[in-house]
């Protein structure tokens, strides 16, 4: 699966599914660009990227347009890539694409899930229904083990 993709230097790219093999991988699924929490949850990850890249490359996934990655990115200076799942084949392969529901009303979305893929290319570990706070340290804590 290929897709369309922002470097961390704010380059358009293509994301191989391949690329994930080779070296250990945050893959990080999130809802919408410039949205409070995932605006947060990507500033974390921005801010412990010293941290993060000594274990992993940090990648965050949403069904956003490249072009709204791209203001995303250059909006909060953010140092990793950014994927655009538009047609959400990588959120449902990864079982993220749900069923939502806000204020009585039912959507599909992505539901806000991190995966530490291996060298290999495999899945070592998961979090779903992510809370923000504290995230990005419970990453770092696996990584460092």
């Amino acid at each position: 699966m290929i897709l369309p993709a922002i470097d961390k230097d704010g380059n358009i790219t293509e994301f191989n599914e391949k690329d994930l093999i080779g070296k250990k991988t945050v893959l990080y699924f999130y809802p919408k660009d410039n949205t409070s929490g995932c605006t947060k949850e990507a500033c974390d990850f921005r801010d412990n990227m010293s941290r993060l890249t000594a274990y992993a490359n940090v990648i965050g996934v949403s069904p956003d347009s490249i072009t709204s990655h791209q203001k995303f990115q250059q909006k909060q200076n953010l140092n990793f890539m950014l994927i655009a799942d538009v047609n959400h084949e990588l959120a449902e392969k990864y079982g993220v694409w749900k069923e939502k529901s806000m204020y009585g009303r039912k959507y599909m979305g992505i539901e806000r899930s991190t995966f530490i893929i291996n060298s290999q290319g495999e899945i070592e570990k998961e979090w779903r229904k992510v809370k923000v706070a504290g995230h990005v340290d419970e990453v770092l804590a696996v990584l460092q083990k």
